[in-house]
């Protein structure tokens, strides 16, 4: 009868404390979630002053308005029987018919925290300015013509970067004080220039001196018909970026990888592995590699955000049609609802990836407890 009373009181423990796990994890997840969309909240509405000018760009758009119905009254010849007041009066008419449809007549502060509100429910709405190849004016439409370019771009160049200098790093730390961990160590420092200025020199060498590859662009001109050439004529159009990508970064990535790999292969724990004559693989795999896992997840996953936003500058260089082209276009066109939209975009996307660490962390390392407060020993 005890036994069983124990048995009773700690199956009751047991039950206790998995309750107050998981509401200590809803807790956490709420807390995390609210945290994080306040702070998407704050990126957009500041995204949205700086792309409008704090109403400095609904100025501009009166002033072309005024100035295309000025022009098209100009060029009626009705209009040539009216007087001046006349003319002035119907002039202003349709300056503010335009206007009242634009909905600029309202006061920039109102309508910013309207296209906050369509910003961080995705109703992306229609672009002043840009167009999708198709012609339409919708941002979705003219986001999803660019987003394929830039992640069969980005994906070949950046996924090939992490994971060759993970390789290399890791061949590094066997090999250290060899000959290429020095090459290594010396080349680090040209990572310090961007993607986009080794590109102009590759296109100087490549393209324009050698004329060995093309200048820029997706695809050659006119497009190939056939499916099978116009696939090449991507893949030798991807060569110089994807290359760019490569020299801009590998050495700097693979230093420091190094240097992770080598800071946890001289921990006691190693050596006592060793004593012990565990192979060199299952060392790397349960002592060196897990250890940095949670740096490396980190990695990886800012690689993945910067797969779907792509680069302003590299892509401009390489004239890729690109979301990192397309919102170089649209910051100097002053296209608002376009540049709200890839803000919005990265900024879900960095908070949704910031959110998954967190629980990634909880799972890959078990001293980490999610809405913890911290670590246990």
């Amino acid at each position: 009868m005890q036994n069983i009373e124990t048995a009773q009181g700690q199956s009751a423990v047991v039950r206790q404390r998995r309750l107050s796990s998981l509401n200590r994890v809803l807790k956490y997840v709420l807390v995390r979630g609210l945290t994080l969309l306040v702070t998407v909240t704050i990126g957009v509405y500041l995204a949205i002053l700086i792309a409008n000018g704090g109403g400095y760009v609904d100025e501009m758009r009166k002033g072309q308005i005024r100035e295309s119905v000025s022009i098209q009254m100009a060029g009626d010849p009705e209009n040539a029987f009216l007087t001046i007041q006349e003319r002035r009066a119907l002039e202003e008419s349709l300056v503010n018919t335009q206007i009242q449809q634009l909905g600029l007549h309202r006061p920039f502060a109102i309508r910013s925290f309207e296209y906050l509100w369509n910003g961080l429910t995705l109703d992306l709405g229609r672009a002043d300015y840009l167009l999708s190849d198709s012609g339409s004016r919708q941002v979705r439409s003219i986001l999803g013509e660019r987003l394929g370019p830039t992640l069969l771009l980005m994906a070949t160049g950046q996924l090939l970067l992490f994971f060759s200098s993970l390789a290399l790093g890791l061949f590094l730390s066997r090999r250290y004080g060899s000959f290429l961990d020095k090459f290594i160590i010396a080349m680090a420092p040209t990572s310090s220039a961007p993607a986009w200025f080794y590109g102009m020199f590759l296109i100087l060498v490549f393209a324009a001196v050698l004329g060995w590859l093309p200048f820029g662009g997706m695809v050659g001109a006119p497009p190939p018909e056939s499916s099978f050439w116009r696939f090449m004529s991507i893949l030798k159009h991807m060569i110089l970026p994807v290359t760019a990508l490569l020299v801009s970064s590998v050495f700097s990535g693979a230093y420091s990888r190094r240097t992770f790999f080598l800071i946890y292969s001289s921990e006691d724990y190693v050596e006592m592995a060793k004593a012990k004559g565990l192979s060199d693989r299952e060392i790397e795999r349960r002592y060196v590699l897990r250890p940095t896992l949670p740096t490396i997840i980190t990695s990886f996953m800012l690689t993945i955000i910067g797969l779907w936003t792509g680069a302003i500058v590299f892509e401009t260089v390489f004239n890729w049609p690109g979301i990192g082209r397309l919102t170089q276009q649209a910051i100097n066109m002053f296209d608002t609802p376009v540049i709200v939209a890839t803000t919005v975009i990265y900024a879900y996307l960095l908070a949704v990836t910031v959110f998954l660490l967190d629980i990634i962390y909880a799972l890959v390392d078990p001293r980490v407890k999610i809405g913890g407060g911290g670590t246990k020993s």
